[in-house]
């Protein structure tokens, strides 16, 4: 037996409960999820990037380069993508995977059209600042404790003279 409970919670979630002659649901019919949220699901920060039309793209397979021998150079897994009205280039040979090569190419294409048409309002060039200043920071405070240390070792050791009994 369903729940009463249960049944209105499919209904706010969905909106939608089909319901048999014995009063029980026969069918719950969940809205279609688009792919936007399925790839934001579990980040952090999600950044609204702008979708990618196929239409404007040309996408190409060749072959890689680099370490790897017989199987980067006898496999064309390398994706190389155009956006034809910027003129904009990715390529990415990032696995053996050619799937994986061309989602990849394509969240990479999506990053570099953000950045081109937003420029200095761009989330991923912000996150990329506030990155690199918080390595700044994290280094100078490195190197303050190393000369803290060091100065610390200098005064321990112009305290202490050798041939001086004091214990």
């Amino acid at each position: 037996v369903m729940s009463r409970l249960f049944v209105n919670l499919i209904f706010q979630v969905t909106g939608k409960v089909t319901w048999g002659t014995s009063g029980r649901p026969l069918l719950f019919t969940v809205p279609p999820v688009s792919l936007a949220h399925v790839q934001t699901a579990g980040k952090k920060d999600y950044i609204d990037l702008p979708v990618l039309n196929e239409d404007e793209l040309d996408e190409q397979f060749v072959r890689g380069s680099g370490p790897g021998g017989q199987a980067t150079n006898k496999t064309s897994n390398c994706v190389v993508l155009r956006h034809i009205p910027t003129g904009i280039v990715v390529k990415c040979h990032q696995t053996r995977s050619v799937e994986t090569n061309r989602k990849r190419a394509r969240q990479i294409m999506r990053e570099k059209l953000e950045v081109t048409y937003k420029g200095e309002e761009s989330d991923i060039l912000k996150n990329k600042k506030e990155s690199i200043q918080r390595k700044q920071d994290k280094r100078k405070k490195a190197n303050e404790n190393l000369e803290k240390k060091r100065l610390f070792k200098e005064a321990l050791m112009t305290d202490y003279k050798p041939g001086d009994d004091r214990g």
